[in-house]
């Protein structure tokens, strides 16, 4: 195979920039994470791929949960403040507010929109895990664009 022309394809995949937030145990967490996409209408399914060996991959792991918050364009300070770990203290990381709803998984106050999923299958294969979660509460705050990883100016893929 042709590495260059592999990795080139692959990065023609688009792909938008979410905050994924996760329950680990009592306590919450949230990482930007983009390998999202909805993959039925009926049910309505989603799938995220996270990194295996993260606190976020045990979080949804054990609880079986986990939000998807989706940033407006222009959101890229919020989307770069979660691409390290994040401290908790009361319902803030740092200075963003985050609540909860249904699965107890954070919602970020800024986000444009947000879903809510209960984990129905896990494939574990290569350095993610992909899970796919059935949509059981979602909300709009405004409405707006989605944040892509293009308009960061950034690929992720190969």
């Amino acid at each position: 195979m042709d590495e260059q022309a592999k990795k080139t394809a692959l990065r023609g995949i688009t792909y938008g920039l979410y905050v994924i937030g996760t329950k680990l145990g009592d306590d919450v967490n949230a990482f930007t994470g983009n390998w999202v996409t909805q993959t039925s209408f009926a049910p309505p399914l989603v799938a995220i791929g996270v990194k295996k060996g993260t606190a976020s991959c045990d979080g949804i792991r054990e609880s079986g949960v986990f939000s998807v918050n989706v940033l407006e364009s222009g959101q890229k300070d919020l989307a770069f403040q979660f691409f390290k770990p994040v401290s908790r203290v009361g319902n803030k990381f740092g200075d963003v507010e985050f609540y909860t709803s249904t699965t107890g998984s954070p919602i970020l106050k800024d986000a444009l929109s947000w879903f809510e999923c209960k984990v129905t299958d896990t494939v574990d294969r290569g350095d993610h895990v992909l899970f796919v979660g059935e949509v059981v509460d979602a909300g709009v705050h405004r409405s707006g664009d989605p944040l892509t990883l293009r308009e960061l100016g950034l690929f992720y893929g190969g």
